[in-house]
């Protein structure tokens, strides 16, 4: 059988063990450590497939569930695929719907099948297994799609939790059989096990023996403090193949970004940075900024003095402010541009620390500079 998704270690930082790879997949080649911009309903909110390109980025999300929900898996799959649909000739990613399931249905029963649940949208029943996700991710036609799982609150009971990892492992079994286009599309496996680190390796064991194409680290950036979850990565990407891409689920923020990569993680993605710049949030290189603050009013600066992105090279603080507090679209692309650039950024500069053996040193240096080292610091 072809392997649609290879991963190719290049390097290894002498100082903190971060990997500097290439994620081979079938629409491109891609450096990592890698930030993957989230589309959602097959768009990152704001941001055109042009504009992404222009940007950097490699890969980008999308969501199965909402996908199967609007406009229906069969619609993309007739337009062939998603990455016609959406016109992007890179690198796609489809989560298997199940965190959706788990964090926006209140009405849900979990059974071996699979899930009974509501749609968020309108209230009707609705079902999703294994095979029903397998079903939904071969139509929309990603390069690298995941296994059905569940993703359970923190904290959750050890014996909870120890219930949910052996039927996710079950589950990823009936992914694998029902996956109808290996040699096209990579299905990852997802450890989970919450803050346990037995059942964190038990989890590991169970996926690494059904032999993936890649392995993801799943119910981190769920509620968790950052301690726990740099202690849960410590102990888990160890146990997951070093010769597979190895992704963390749902985390952007860029102290986590920094710290997951010292920690073996390759694969990053998060709707933070469109989704706090649709509030009116930024990320800068001296930290965070909050433009609706009546402080930026008469700033005609750049959001970043050393950024030079679009909306940097452009425009000013003061007219984006402007912008935000009229609540003006283009106000909320030239934040959410920004936010997707820099955290793009951010990861060539964790790759070229790689490269220069000196991430820990480059580490020390950003949070000093953004404010993560005080005790009070701010996050996102």
């Amino acid at each position: 059988m072809t392997t649609p998704i290879r991963f190719e270690l290049i390097k290894t930082c002498r100082q903190t063990g971060a990997r500097l790879g290439i994620l081979h997949t079938p629409h491109g080649s891609f450096e990592t450590p890698m930030f993957m911009p989230v589309g959602t309903l097959a768009t990152v909110k704001t941001l055109s497939p042009e504009e992404l390109k222009e940007m950097g980025a490699g890969v980008i999300l999308s969501n199965t569930y909402h996908l199967w929900l609007r406009p229906g898996h069969d619609i993309v799959e007739e337009a062939g695929g998603l990455h016609a649909f959406m016109n992007w000739d890179r690198g796609i990613l489809t989560d298997s719907g199940g965190f959706q399931v788990f964090s926006l249905s209140e009405f849900r029963r979990i059974e071996e099948e699979g899930v009974y649940f509501r749609n968020h949208l309108n209230g009707d029943k609705l079902f999703l297994s294994p095979e029903k996700a397998m079903e939904i991710q071969n139509a929309l036609g990603a390069d690298i799609i995941m296994a059905f799982d569940e993703c359970p609150p923190y904290p959750a009971t050890y014996e909870y939790m120890k219930q949910s990892i052996e039927r996710t492992s079950r589950w990823a079994e009936r992914c694998l059989k029902a996956h109808r286009r290996p040699n096209e599309q990579g299905l990852f496996g997802i450890v989970q096990g919450g803050e346990y680190e037995d059942l964190r390796r038990q989890s590991a064991r169970d996926l690494v023996s059904l032999d993936f194409p890649g392995y993801a680290v799943g119910g981190l950036s769920v509620g968790e403090p950052k301690d726990v979850m740099n202690r849960v990565l410590e102990f888990t990407t160890p146990l997951l193949p070093a010769d597979k891409p190895r992704y963390l689920m749902g985390v952007g923020s860029p102290d986590s970004l920094i710290d997951g990569a010292i920690r073996g993680i390759d694969m990053f993605d998060c709707v933070l940075p469109t989704r706090i710049g649709r509030n009116g949030t930024v990320m800068t290189s001296e930290g965070r900024v909050v433009i609706k603050n009546a402080q930026y009013a008469r700033d005609f600066s750049p959001l970043d003095p050393n950024c030079d992105c679009y909306t940097c090279r452009n425009y000013t603080r003061a007219y984006i402010r402007h912008l935000i507090k009229c609540d003006e679209t283009f106000g909320i692309r030239l934040t959410s541009y920004h936010n997707v650039y820099f955290l793009i950024k951010l990861m060539e500069q964790v790759r070229q620390a790689i490269r220069e053996d000196r991430l820990a040193d480059f580490r020390e240096e950003f949070f000093e500079r953004y404010g993560f080292n005080k005790p009070n610091a701010k996050n996102f």
